[in-house]
C-alpha cells in the first residue's frame, strides 16, 4: 500500500481520535479535517505554529509514519521515527554491526556501480553523451578505492543542467541546488524510515561513518535512488516558468518522491515500496543470506 505524505504550511493544531488525524485550523474559518491514521506514510511540518498532541504522535509512532520537522529555511532538518522498528531488531543489528569489512566493501561497490549506472541512464534517456560514465560503472572496485563516485557525479551534473548558466553542484549553490537539497531531504527520510522498518541502525553504514551524523547507513543505501530526484529537478527547470525559490507548488512536487514509479527487478512500483525491497536486500546480505543488493533500474516514465 502507498502510504501517503501530508504537508502543513500554516498554523495548524493536530491530535487524534478515533484512529484519525484531526486536523484544526486555528487561523482560518473551516470545518476540521480527519484522515485516517493507517494511510500515513509521512507528516512534513514546515510552519513554526504547528501542535502535535502526544497521542497523536505515540500513534503515528506506531504506525511507522515518519515525522519530518523544518528549520527557518523551510528545509527538512528533523526526523522522527521509532525505537524499535522489527520484532527481530535485536537480532538484525547484531548481523549488521558484525559485518565484515570485505562485505562492506563489496555493498560499496555494488551500490555506486548502481548509482553510476542509473546517471549514465538518465543522460542517456535525455538524448545526453553517457559512453562515459557506463564504462565507468563497470570499472569501480570493491570500496570504490578510486572514487568513481567522485568523478562520475562532476562529469553528470556537468552535463545534465548545461542548460543552466553557471550552474555547479553545491548544497549553497544557485538554482535548482535548491530543489536537490529539498529532493534528497525527502528522499533521506523514507530511505531511513525503510531501514528502521527493516530493523537495521540508519545510523551505522557501510561507508559513511561520520559520527556527527545520525543517518550514515541511508546516505549510503540512497545514492542510487538520487537520480529519481535529478530527474524530477531537470523536469522543473525545463517546462518554464521560475524555479529559483522554493515555492509551495514546487515543494508539493518534489513531496511525490516517495510515491514514484521506478523498476526493480524488471517489475513498477512506488519508490517507498521499492526502498523496503531494497533495505531487505541489504539485510540478507548481513545475514549471509545473499551477496546482492536490489537496486532500481532508471527508466523515464510516461
Amino acid at each position: 500500500m502507498v502510504k501517503r505524505t501530508l504537508f502543513f504550511a500554516n498554523p495548524a493544531y493536530l491530535n487524534t481520535k478515533n484512529e484519525q488525524l484531526v486536523v484544526n485550523f486555528p487561523d482560518e474559518d473551516k470545518p476540521p479535517v480527519t484522515i485516517p491514521i493507517e494511510d500515513l506514510g509521512y507528516l512534513v511540518l514546515e510552519h513554526p505554529q504547528i501542535t502535535l498532541t502526544n497521542g497523536l504522535i505515540c500513534k503515528l509512532i506506531e504506525n511507522k509514519t515518519s515525522i519530518i520537522t523544518c528549520d527557518k529555511q523551510h528545509l527538512p532538518n528533523a526526523l522522527l521515527q521509532p525505537l524499535t522498528g522489527h520484532s527481530e531488531q535485536t537480532e538484525r543489528f547484531r548481523h549488521q554491526l558484525n559485518s565484515s569489512v570485505p562485505l562492506k566493501k563489496n555493498l560499496w561497490q555494488q551500490t555506486i556501480s548502481a548509482k553510476i549506472s542509473n546517471q549514465a541512464f538518465h543522460l542517456s534517456a535525455r538524448n545526453k553523451d553517457s559512453r562515459k560514465l557506463m564504462r565507468w560503472a563497470d570499472e569501480v572496485k570493491s570500496g570504490d578505492t578510486e572514487n568513481h563516485e567522485a568523478i562520475a557525479a562532476a562529469l553528470y551534473f556537468q552535463s545534465l543542467f548545461n542548460h543552466v548558466e553557471g550552474f555547479s553542484r553545491n548544497q549553497k549553490g544557485i538554482a535548482p541546488n535548491g530543489l536537490l537539497n529539498y529532493g534528497y531531504a525527502i528522499l533521506r527520510a523514507v530511505t531511513a524510515r525503510a531501514l528502521i522498518s527493516t530493523g537495521l541502525l540508519p545510523s551505522v553504514g557501510i561507508f559513511h561513518s561520520n559520527k556527527y551524523n545520525s543517518f550514515c547507513l541511508a546516505d549510503d543505501i540512497m545514492e542510487p535512488y538520487r537520480i529519481y530526484v535529478d530527474a524530477l529537478v531537470y523536469d522543473i527547470t525545463h517546462r518554464g516558468g521560475g524555479y529559483e525559490e522554493l515555492t509551495q507548488q514546487l515543494k508539493a512536487e518534489l513531496l511525490t518522491i516517495p510515491a514514484m514509479d521506478v523498476v526493480l527487478e524488471g517489475k513498477r512500483s512506488p519508490l517507498m515500496v521499492a526502498m523496503s525491497r531494497t533495505t531487505n536486500s541489504l539485510y540478507e546480505c548481513y545475514a549471509g543470506i545473499s551477496r546482492k543488493i536490489l537496486y532500481p533500474v532508471f527508466e523515464i516514465t510516461v
